[in-house]
């Protein structure tokens, strides 16, 4: 009896380990800090991105000479749900008369939608500054071509991006096959039926210079530069979301990532060489983050929707996940979840939800925007077509809160 008391009290209980979880990619998505800024703008965008759908498929139909392109609203209703269209495609089409026009077809005998005047305007300013930037579109191509480690793409993947780089719908024949001396479509031998583009042209090296390689030759030749020289030689420009705590930990970190010395967008890299040490992985994320920034440099808007970039990632060589490299940097980048999307900023191309260099696309694209912003306003009374519409009225910069949100 003894010896049992005494191996009871001898007795320790096991010890209780708490092991910390490992955060999911969705807590990880939901515990960035937020930019009011990029937020207001998404917000307005994720209409946006349902408008140039419908505008597209519009613009696709064929019809003759005389009238306008028209899509019925039977064919419209079909897509609603893909869409993401809650309240159905007539009362999305409604909120923007500035845009779309819904009329009785006197031939089919049931409604139809097509463009409005302005609308049409804006996409005919839209195609006139893409066919006038055509010199630079096909450097676009080649930048992006030389940043794969084969130097060719999937011509699937480059569609997907195509209206992001500045591309007309017809690339294929009015760019590529124009400059037959650059690019050159070739058959996969992995997958059937799909064509691959290659660079076969020679490019001179000094040619081509990333975008973050001039900003670091402009800090340079400032004369109130108070960065040593050596520091900003790797450096990439940040800018953080308001009210982000910066703890002296992450600050150490983010100095001695800056320093840290990487191979560019444009550099030949070797394939299939994994890297295990610490500063092996770090420069291989820094370079991945070299190509992800000349990635949105090369881009109209500077932005991009994370799903259309992954599709790039094996042939840049990038072994990470792209979605989790913008967010480890949100003093480069900016990720925004809204509209059933991720879509990723370059940050330092934006200032106050405008692009600070803007081009004659994405001027045209903006009209767009204001359009939708400007929602039903700006209407005669009693009539459902738009009055008139001039740029600088407030409606073009300010944000209505409205039910169409959730549409």
């Amino acid at each position: 009896m003894l010896t049992h008391l005494l191996q009871k009290l001898n007795h320790k209980p096991p010890t209780t380990v708490f092991r910390r979880r490992k955060t999911t990619s969705a807590e990880y998505v939901a515990s960035r800090n937020r930019d009011p800024t990029f937020e207001k703008l998404m917000d307005k965008y994720k209409n946006l991105f349902k408008v140039i759908t419908i505008q597209d498929l519009i613009l696709g139909t064929t019809t003759n000479a005389a009238a306008p392109p028209a899509v019925s609203l039977d064919f419209l209703n079909r897509l609603s749900q893909r869409l993401h269209l809650n309240r159905g495609v007539t009362h999305f089409l409604r909120k923007y008369p500035h845009i779309f026009n819904i009329f009785h077809h006197p031939i089919k005998l049931q409604p139809y939608c097509t463009l409005t005047e302005t609308a049409l305007k804006i996409t005919q300013q839209e195609a006139t500054a893409i066919n006038a930037t055509l010199p630079l579109v096909v450097t676009r191509l080649v930048r992006l071509l030389s940043m794969s480690v084969t130097k060719t793409l999937p011509l699937r993947a480059i569609f997907k991006v195509f209206r992001e780089l500045g591309l007309s719908d017809d690339f294929e024949e009015s760019v590529i096959l124009k400059k037959s001396d650059l690019f050159a479509l070739v058959d996969s031998g992995n997958e059937p039926n799909t064509h691959l583009l290659k660079l076969v042209g020679d490019i001179p090296k000094g040619e081509l210079v990333a975008a973050v390689d001039n900003w670091r030759v402009v800090e340079c030749c400032k004369e109130d530069c108070g960065v040593d020289r050596n520091e900003i030689l790797y450096s990439f420009k940040h800018s953080y979301p308001p009210g982000m705590k910066l703890k002296r930990s992450f600050k150490a970190k983010v100095k001695e990532w800056q320093q840290l010395k990487y191979v560019g967008p444009y550099e030949a890299v070797e394939i299939g060489k994994k890297r295990k040490n610490k500063i092996g992985m770090m420069e291989m994320e820094k370079r991945a983050v070299g190509i992800v920034h000349e990635f949105l440099s090369l881009t109209v808007e500077k932005m991009v929707e994370v799903e259309k970039i992954s599709h790039f990632r094996k042939w840049f060589g990038i072994d990470l996940n792209v979605r989790d490299l913008f967010l480890d940097h949100p003093g480069i980048f900016y990720l925004s979840t809204k509209g059933y999307r991720h879509t990723v900023f370059l940050r330092e191309a934006y200032e106050r939800g405008c692009l600070i260099e803007p081009n004659p696309v994405y001027e045209a694209r903006r009209k767009l925007l204001d359009l939708v912003i400007l929602g039903r306003r700006g209407l005669s009374r009693g009539h459902s077509e738009p009055t008139g519409v001039s740029q600088g009225e407030d409606g073009f910069t300010e944000e209505v809160k409205t039910d169409s949100d959730e549409d």
